[in-house]
């Protein structure tokens, strides 16, 4: 693996000589990535004529404004034909579905965005691949299965749900025949308990009476009709077809709802089958992979349990080759367990996220309910105060990219700046707070050393493991010498006005210890001191020099993050070389997008103020800790309380890692970086001298 700047020009090779380009994924995957690539488009603008019209042929391409769509006609290099092209030094053209998406992209590469990987807009269903159209498709469509249903994640089903699901439906059954008046809803449930023992390559399916008059009132409904034998006539009439057998007259049938029977089961037998089904969803979903088991429970409960017993039946994969009348398939699973299932999404919102949210609720009742620590102890609230803040930094994230995708970049420029440290800000004011009401100034020594390690994270951690990562599966990877340039210069300015107080005071302050203890027993041997620091109130040193010069940076430091917008977004822009090829972008007229800016900006505050609860649950409950021999606060503020917040935009860095794509990766750190040092430590150091200080 090797990291290399994007300094000179490359050609493609001829058709004849293919080669697999940097960006595509490893085939292993077995199927194409869903996810859009940031990655070169211009062979794909090429195949879209036939050739390249002459006047282009000897014209110099101009440099495009990053918010300019660049067109399929508009020619790459000097002399481009449909064999090759030419990829001018520097430049970078992504492709897009749709507006938004182009706006999210453009805005990952900008300075003072947060690089964000997921999708912001809903994709077409259609243009998804088979693997992931399974990831989304419901339970209630049977297909040709040539594989085999005894593997891994079937059999491990079984000791998980099947046995207990199985036995449950079993007692259920047994209760439902004691009444006499349920026995057919014991029928079912004895069905139902050998269905889901082993449900891989059966089917549930409703039949009858009901299917029937849906079909001959209204012939033009989406009725799906079960028929494996594809010799076989249509089951709808015709005037050249004939009728399929029906099932055997029934009689007239009361109505559902005027049945003793129905409310039998919806007293006495549903209940239990509820709770059930309902801590079957909860587990399987909790587990991700198995989350086909927890859509099959859900479907059960909310369809098949509330139809007539006579109307559902369950077939096996050979009854269905002889079934001569009309069905709809209600339930059908091939697999349990499916691994792409972490690229599930709810909402937009992966699934991991999702799963972790139920822990704000749980944070907020046992944090501020047991005040006594009778349930959970001090250290089970910080750490569920602490991973609650994942999942808010998850949507907190996903807000700021929804509302600066479908904003100009001013609006995005100022939603970042002011939601995009508010993770931390939250945690660190909430830390000063309690410290000074509690005249503790071991949390003031804690945010301290959460700051240094966020930034010891962003500029050496997630570069890091993003290089590791993503030389796994790219033996090469390339980035944007220049526009890295830029941001390593701002993060340079930043880092230095930072440390320009804490190296003046060290090299003009006095050190002094409370108490030093010579080592050898006498006078001529080494001491060891205790408590040494710089002492800086007795002299005229810290309030004459030192003070005037934090609160001069700290005001300098945010005015220097407006110019660097201003310089990226505005000046000199065409130094990222930007550009969304127009080929590629279908328009925002059919793009739906998962949260539009209002649901965005509700989110954002709601995730805000919940990040509050957490962080004062969290501040309230590290002493306890803290005060345990063998922890260090410094340990706990550099390792946990630095790199927690930070989880969404580690592996947003490694996804982009993975694309290869390590410009993105190398920006993400430096983007939090440069938060940290121009927009974080100088807001804490002018609240803390506005609130927290003594007067």
């Amino acid at each position: 693996m090797s990291v290399s700047p994007d300094g000179s020009s490359r050609r493609r090779r001829p058709a004849d000589h293919p080669r697999d380009p940097p960006w595509e994924h490893d085939a292993e995957a077995g199927y194409k990535d869903e996810q859009i690539h940031d990655r070169l488009s211009a062979d794909q603008q090429l195949n879209s004529t036939d050739s390249c019209p002459p006047s282009t042929l000897h014209s110099v391409c101009p440099t495009l404004c990053s918010t300019k769509y660049m067109s399929a006609h508009t020619c790459l290099s000097h002399n481009v034909c449909d064999g090759s092209w030419e990829e001018i030094p520097g430049k970078r053209t992504i492709t897009a579905e749709n507006e938004v998406e182009a706006n999210k992209l453009v805005n990952n590469y900008r300075f003072g965005f947060r690089k964000w990987k997921s999708h912001v807009t809903e994709r077409p269903f259609a243009d998804r691949s088979e693997v992931v159209k399974e990831l989304y498709s419901e339970l209630n469509i049977i297909k040709p299965h040539s594989g085999h249903l005894i593997t891994f994640g079937n059999v491990v089903y079984v000791f998980l749900f099947g046995w207990w699901v199985s036995l449950a439906y079993f007692l259920v059954g047994i209760l439902m025949f004691v009444t006499v008046t349920g026995a057919p809803y014991g029928k079912l449930c004895w069905k139902l308990s050998c269905y889901f023992l082993w449900p891989f390559g059966s089917s549930i399916h409703e039949i009858g009476n009901t299917l029937r008059r849906c079909c001959d009132q209204a012939p033009d409904c989406e009725c799906n009709i079960d028929r494996v034998e594809e010799s076989s006539t249509v089951l709808l009439p015709s005037p050249t077809e004939v009728l399929a057998p029906e099932m055997p007259d029934q009689p007239l049938r009361t109505p559902y709802w005027h049945r003793f029977s129905t409310y039998v089961w919806l007293l006495l037998g549903y209940p239990p089958l509820v709770i059930i089904h309902v801590l079957a969803c909860f587990f399987s979903w909790i587990l991700v992979i198995t989350i086909p088991v927890s859509k099959m429970n859900a479907r059960t409960l909310r369809i098949i349990l509330l139809l007539p017993p006579e109307d559902v039946s369950v077939f096996i994969y050979s009854q269905r080759k002889h079934q001569d009348y009309e069905t709809r398939a209600l339930l059908c699973c091939y697999h349990a367990a499916n691994w792409y299932y972490y690229k599930y999404t709810v909402d937009g919102i992966n699934v991991f996220a999702v799963n972790l949210l139920p822990l704000v609720i749980v944070s907020l009742v046992i944090g501020y309910v047991d005040k006594e620590n009778l349930f959970a102890s001090s250290d089970v609230k910080f750490a569920i105060a602490i991973s609650s803040i994942i999942p808010l930094s998850y949507y907190i994230g996903m807000g700021i990219a929804s509302i600066s995708a479908q904003s100009n970049f001013a609006v995005g420029a100022v939603v970042n700046a002011t939601f995009g440290s508010i993770t931390e800000l939250t945690f660190y004011i909430t830390a000063l707070l309690r410290g000074h009401k509690a005249a503790n100034p071991c949390l003031q020594e804690v945010v301290k050393a959460a700051l240094t390690g966020t930034l010891l994270g962003c500029i050496l951690f997630i570069p890091g493991i993003c290089m590791i990562i993503g030389g796994l599966r790219h033996s090469e990877q390339r980035f944007n010498s220049r526009s890295t340039g830029v941001s390593s210069a701002l993060l340079f300015i930043s880092v230095g006005g930072v440390f320009a107080p804490t190296l003046f005071s060290k090299a003009y302050g006095n050190l002094v210890c409370d108490a030093c203890n010579s080592s050898g027993g006498n006078s001529s041997g080494s001491f060891v001191c205790h408590n040494c620091h710089y002492d800086l109130n007795n002299g005229t040193l810290f309030h004459s020099h030192v003070e005037p010069l934090v609160y001069t940076v700290s005001a300098l430091l945010p005015v220097a993050y407006i110019i660097g917008l201003i310089f990226t977004l505005k000046t000199h822009s065409h130094i990222y070389n930007i550009h969304v090829g127009e080929g590629q972008v279908t328009g925002n007229h059919g793009a739906v997008v998962h949260w539009s800016r209002w649901r965005s900006l509700v989110i954002l505050i709601m995730a805000t103020v919940l990040m509050s609860a957490c962080a004062d649950l969290a501040t309230e409950h590290i002493q306890p800790i803290l005060n345990q021999p063998n922890m260090s606060q410094y340990f706990i503020g550099v390792t946990v309380l630095a790199m927690v917040p930070e989880i969404p935009e580690i592996v947003n860095g490694i996804q982009f890692a993975l694309q290869n794509n390590i410009s993105l990766s190398l920006e993400v750190g430096s983007c939090i970086a440069v938060q940290v040092c121009m927009l974080q430590i100088p807001i804490l150091v002018l609240f803390n001298a506005f609130y927290v200080r003594d007067p």
